[in-house]
């Protein structure tokens, strides 16, 4: 299943850009960085039911749920997504797929050998190749295959409309070798990562001319050499059915057919209750259920505890009997149609449940992890103080707990940008930037300028940016002449505030005078901005409870509360019903509460009132920081559906922690369909949450996350994948020189080095790997959470003697 925040199409081809952030910013002293060793590291072992070859049954059809068919099967297209990777991973030659520690593994079902041969003057890789060898249309594997991929996607040949794909522009030529089982690739310069190239790799009747490569692999692969061949695919009925490969040459596929079904997140719970699907990554709701259902097993008919009507006491339902056979005909009609909707309810979820007790929940970490990128590209984040600041406030071991903790997980932070527990070359960096401090982090905003009374002051007669873009228009001495005036009131400032909350409130005698004038102004200025945003209000037709400003402005601030303002946007096109975009904002409970976090005054922002209605008056600021007349306020874009809670939650608590040293955010949730390539993509954020999947080539494929952004001819900003905007010159060296190191250990160290240096930068803090929940038929062998490695397709079925008895036969 997908995840909202992951990028569409996460193979290498595309993760050359990645999700994570850069930007400029000053790189702290380094030395002894590390808190972690790459000989400590344990990553979590799969967890896929695995059987010998010989206790799973031949025959057989087993249905594994995707989130939609294909755009294309051709993996290195642009619009090639999960389902792509999954389905080429039956039907093509991988040659050097993952292993359960996250390496690159030789494949013997295709490769007797594959190694460097020379190094100067250039570097040779030789290939031998399975001698048995052969697509389905019985022509051996070889060099033609190879040199038609790497023309293909070398970049020379506009005319094939191919994503990026690093390391094929680095080749010089490719030979046959002694015999036609030998390849011979030489390379124009190192390529550490040459084992990434040629997978999958494709026939050259579809790389060997653009029209075929554009066009011919998007709906069909007539030509396949994996263990299963592309029997169809079905628009109707959201269905790719995969069969046997009779000239498969390796160990026989187990089943006869393999199909992948579209199924959308939220109906997988229905559909594995149906049995319409044999395998499914699920959400943890839905692994709830599965958990329950096969722990009511021996309930021997008893009502079932949970689900529908599991919450009516036996007051509420004497209550319902009396109404629903009362005197009051109108009464009783409507409690009778209640009570058998709830009746109808409560037998379709027992006959989900008992349908549920034949999966198991299969559970292990995703081969990705979460991260919370800073957009450093403008605004209070250009600063790197302030970006550290932000870094140094999250608790990461609660975050991590918060999301794994209550799956069985282990809860542990990720240490690294580059790497994963448990492959080689993971080592925690995190001590660039430095632990948890709230103390350190207050310190960095006030070095940064931002204070208690900030929000109040005028505008200094400085521009308004990044320390780095005041310094280029010249700003330097006047930053510095402010610095020295103001330098001994934060101080105190700070002092105060550390000492005691209570104290920092309490002005002097002296200052008193002076401390009601600037409350006056600062009311008054309020007052006026009160009047815009009415006016705005007007114009639009509706009013937000407790939420004057518009989206992309700064929160309004609360007294003893959160400064975390939810918006549901759009707003312009919301309905006008209070409590149901509350809830979908996040903004209530499941019992209809107002989280603590939106209670203000005047009601919970998102709330919606007929024009007319007074708005409710500002609350003065209590602990938030400001600069130059504004609040510190950050823009936090979170997606909306279903399947996004555990980020929405991770979201509130970060704004939480944020709170505690003065930063204020504004939590906009947007609909999944547009949160990345609306908001992540294009910029329009501060703060958001999304993933990166793991790699086994981080010199190739973490490069483009992280590289330094390059100025356009239009002035804008070239940023691969590096969406925070924030890199370092340094930074984009180590990757270079570590693509081009074939020493694997010098190649590591350098890598690692990288890392500590894009902690400090304080773009992307990686939070947690992500958890990877499947539901599985328990009668399926060697199929689940695969965890690092790739699926063996061909050692998947049923177990002996339970083979044929499987949901989705049942259907059949």
């Amino acid at each position: 299943m997908s995840h909202v925040g992951v990028p569409r199409g996460t193979v290498r081809k595309r993760r050359s850009l990645a999700l994570l952030t850069t930007g400029v910013l000053t790189i702290p002293v380094l030395a002894g960085c590390s808190s972690g060793s790459e000989e400590t590291s344990r990553g979590v072992p799969q967890d896929i039911a695995p059987a010998a070859r010989e206790a799973v049954a031949d025959g057989s059809t087993a249905t594994w749920a995707v989130d939609a068919l294909p755009a294309t099967f051709n993996a290195f297209q642009a619009d090639a997504d999960s389902a792509t990777t999954r389905i080429t991973g039956a039907l093509l030659p991988t040659l050097f797929p993952m292993d359960k520690s996250g390496q690159p593994k030789l494949n013997p079902d295709y490769l007797e050998s594959a190694k460097v041969i020379e190094r100067e003057p250039k570097q040779v890789v030789l290939y031998k190749l399975n001698q048995q060898a052969v697509w389905s249309d019985g022509r051996e594997i070889g060099a033609p295959d190879f040199v038609a991929q790497w023309r293909a996607l070398r970049g020379k040949d506009s005319a094939f409309w191919t994503a990026r794909n690093s390391g094929y522009e680095r080749i010089e030529k490719i030979e046959r070798g002694a015999d036609d089982l030998q390849v011979r690739v030489t390379f124009a310069k190192p390529y550490a990562d040459w084992r990434s190239l040629f997978s999958p790799l494709y026939p050259k009747e579809i790389t060997g001319s653009p029209d075929a490569f554009n066009d011919g692999a998007r709906t069909a692969l007539k030509n396949t050499a994996g263990p299963f061949v592309l029997k169809s695919m079905s628009k109707s009925k959201g269905t790719v059915t995969l069969a046997r490969n009779p000239r498969w040459w390796g160990d026989k596929a187990k089943l006869d057919t393999l199909v992948f079904r579209a199924v959308a997140a939220k109906d997988r719970t229905q559909a594995l209750a149906d049995g319409t699907v044999d395998v499914a990554d699920i959400d943890a709701g839905t692994a709830d259920r599965i958990t329950l259902a096969r722990r009511d097993r021996g309930s021997n008919g008893q009502p079932l505890a949970h689900g529908p009507g599991s919450e009516i006491t036996p007051a509420q339902a004497l209550r319902s009997w009396a109404q629903a056979h009362g005197s009051d005909e109108e009464a009783a009609e409507i409690a009778q149609a209640a009570r058998e909707k709830n009746r109808k309810a409560v037998v379709a979820y027992a006959t989900e449940q008992k349908a549920l007790r034949d999966f198991a929940v299969r559970k292990s970490l995703e081969p990705a992890y979460t991260q919370l990128a800073l957009n450093g590209e403008s605004g209070p984040l250009a600063d790197d103080r302030v970006r550290r600041a932000v870094a140094r406030a999250l608790d990461r071991q609660e975050l991590a707990q918060t999301v794994l903790g209550p799956l069985g997980l282990p809860a542990k932070p990720l240490g690294s940008h580059l790497a994963l527990a448990g492959q080689p070359g993971y080592k925690d960096g995190s001590g660039a930037l430095g632990e948890q401090n709230t103390k350190e982090a207050q310190a960095l905003l006030a070095d940064a300028g931002w204070t208690r009374g900030g929000a109040a002051e005028p505008p200094k007669d400085t521009k308004a940016g990044s320390e780095a873009e005041k310094k280029g228009d010249g700003g330097k001495d006047g930053e510095e002449d402010k610095d020295a005036k103001t330098e001994k009131t934060e101080k105190s400032e700070t002092e105060k505030s550390e000492k005691d909350g209570k104290k920092a409130e309490e002005d002097s005698t002296e200052d008193s005078a002076d401390s009601a004038a600037e409350r006056k102004k600062a009311d008054q200025a309020s007052a006026d901005r009160d009047s815009e945003d009415s006016a705005a209000s007007r114009d639009e037709g509706l009013y937000i409870v407790g939420e004057d400003n518009k989206p992309g402005a700064p929160a309004p601030a609360t007294v003893g509360s959160a400064s975390a303002v939810h918006v549901l946007a759009p707003a312009r096109t919301a309905a006008a019903q209070g409590t149901v975009l509350l809830r979908q904002a996040g903004a209530l409970g499941e019992g209809g509460a107002v989280a603590a976090t939106d209670k203000q005054p005047g009601g919970a922002a998102g709330a919606y009132a007929p024009v007319g209605t007074a708005a409710p008056a500002p609350a003065a600021a209590k602990g938030q920081l400001g600069k130059d007349g504004k609040t510190l306020a950050l823009r936090f874009v979170l997606p909306s559906g279903p399947g996004s809670q555990s980020l929405r939650s991770v979201g509130d608590k970060i704004a939480v922690m944020l709170e505690k040293i003065g930063i204020g955010t504004e939590i906009t949730k947007v609909p999944d369909e547009s949160y990345f390539k609306d908001h992540v993509a294009s910029g329009a954020y501060d703060l958001a949450l999304y993933s990166w999947p793991a790699t086994a080539y981080p010199a190739t494929d973490g490069r483009p996350i992280y590289a330094k952004p390059e100025p356009a001819t239009d002035g804008s900003l070239l940023v691969e994948q590096n969406y925070t905007r924030v890199g370092t010159d340094h930074i984009d060296q180590l990757f270079d020189k570590a693509a081009g190191e074939l020493d694997e250990k010098a190649a590591r160290e350098l890598m690692k080095q990288a890392d500590a240096r894009i902690w400090a930068a304080a773009g992307s803090i990686p939070l947690f790997q992500r958890p990877q929940l499947v539901a599985v038929d328990k009668k399926l062998a060697n199929v689940g959470a695969f965890g690092f490695a790739a699926p063996r397709y061909q050692d998947i079925g049923f177990k002996n003697r339970q083979a044929a008895g499987s949901p989705a036969d049942r259907k059949k």
